[in-house]
């Protein structure tokens, strides 16, 4: 990952994925308020006029964000404006695209980009973009498998004593997920839903230790983590991200991933498995 940089002071980093449907589908869930809220965190668009003038997201108690829509051209590109994540950080632009390619699919992008004279702010743009190929992954399974479909959601959140390293091994021993590696099938608990999925990525990058030092120096070793269980509104018990909250880089972190249907369980790629 590295932050492009350009005579003119930009800074700037980008994030694509490629996912199914047509520019008008996937535009649906990138750009209105129920279609973010079933993939990412819940969402709302503030209209005047009949047009998008502000993006508001929430990511949780004291964590809500505004930004100001300031390009908009449905079903290709959106942008929109925010005020910097930490005290004296510069304005964040971020730029939203949808590409159509062959085949069904379309490449979504995410452009982050600020202003600034010195590096300071670089690893919050770093930060960002090692968060979001974990919610694309989500966004991929959305498409593929719940398209236009709205999601529930339900938040816990409780405090971990120690360190991130220790609360992540707490996390991941009580969900069976301790030392499991990418690709292995894990069976379902006895009391779970019948079926079997492969681990999609669940893991502690150490740009997001990084990261997370950075925003929380002089927190203390309290630490608070949420568990995020989404069920769409068709039966299916959809998605379990897990992410550490508090700080203002309000990207997604470290997350798990599953999703159970009646007959088939997709792993993260978006293909599916039989039922055992």
């Amino acid at each position: 990952m590295s932050v492009k940089k350009e005579a003119s002071g930009r800074h700037s980093v980008q994030v694509e994925v490629e996912v199914p449907g047509t520019p008008e589908e996937v535009w649906q869930a990138i750009a209105t308020g129920p279609g973010i809220s079933s993939w990412f965190v819940p969402a709302e668009f503030e209209q005047r006029d009949g047009k998008p003038v502000a993006v508001k997201l929430n990511f949780g108690p004291g964590m809500e964000s505004s930004s100001v829509v300031t390009t908009w051209d449905p079903p290709r590109r959106f942008a929109a404006e925010a005020p910097g994540w930490l005290p004296g950080s510069p304005i964040i632009a971020d730029e939203w695209t949808v590409e159509a390619r062959g085949g069904g699919v379309c490449v979504v992008r995410i452009v982050h980009s600020l202003f600034a004279e010195t590096d300071d702010w670089d690893n919050q743009l770093e930060g960002t973009e090692s968060g979001w190929p974990a919610y694309f992954r989500i966004l991929r399974i959305y498409l593929t498998h719940f398209r236009g479909q709205r999601s529930a959601m339900m938040q816990w959140m409780a405090p971990a004593a120690g360190t991130e390293a220790e609360a992540w091994e707490t996390l991941t021993t009580a969900l069976g997920l301790k030392g499991v590696s990418v690709g292995k099938r894990l069976p379902t608990a006895a009391t779970a839903p019948a079926g079997a999925g492969r681990r999609g990525g669940a893991r502690q990058p150490e740009s997001v230790q990084r990261a997370a030092a950075a925003r929380q120096a002089g927190a203390g070793r309290r630490r608070a983590w949420r568990r995020q269980l989404r069920r769409s509104e068709h039966g299916h018990a959809k998605l379990l991200p897990l992410r550490r909250s508090g700080g203002r880089d309000r990207r997604p972190r470290d997350t798990a991933l599953g999703s159970v249907g009646s007959r088939t369980l997709p792993d993260a790629g978006g293909d599916e498995q039989e039922r055992e």
